[in-house]
């Protein structure tokens, strides 16, 4: 499978991204039969505006400038169930989400993170890499439940800045 590059450092109409993650994360969640509520709504939107993968407490600060006053536990509730979902990502590394560019199906995540402007990518299914951990891991005897790559370095962008 080639890898579709969603890059975040080139100039392009960012509300599509949103529209889009929204309209299918609805179409998922509806039939899923998964309750997709205005709360969880509103926080994958806010992980989707941004480019840069976002804390449970930077989304509070966000929800909190709108007037809306959820406590922590209601953001990570609604953090959990956009994973469970597959609408999301948890970029560990940073403690922090990061929109998913391919909720139609399961996968483990392969992210771009760039450690200069914070701006993080996720790259489809790599087949090459797919096909080797998987390999790996079976001569481990192992079965991975959930997986990502991490890979820091630095953006097209923050290198032409140079």
């Amino acid at each position: 499978m080639k890898s579709q590059r969603l890059s975040p450092t080139l100039a392009h109409d960012h509300s599509h991204c949103v529209d889009s993650a929204l309209a299918s994360a609805e179409r998922l969640c509806s039939e899923a039969g998964a309750r997709l509520t205005p709360l969880r709504k509103r926080v994958l939107e806010l992980v989707w505006a941004s480019h840069k993968p976002l804390g449970a407490y930077e989304l509070l600060d966000q929800l909190a400038q709108e007037g809306h006053k959820p406590a922590p536990p209601t953001i990570y509730r609604a953090l959990d169930f956009l994973l469970q979902q597959g609408l999301v990502h948890r970029i560990t590394s940073l403690n922090a989400f990061l929109g998913c560019a391919h909720p139609e199906h399961a996968h483990g995540g392969y992210f771009l993170i760039c450690q200069q402007c914070g701006t993080a990518e996720e790259l489809a299914e790599v087949k090459g890499i797919t096909t080797a951990i998987d390999a790996a891991t079976k001569a481990a005897g192992f079965t991975v439940t959930h997986g990502a790559l991490e890979l820091m370095g630095t953006c097209q962008a923050c290198i032409d800045e140079r």
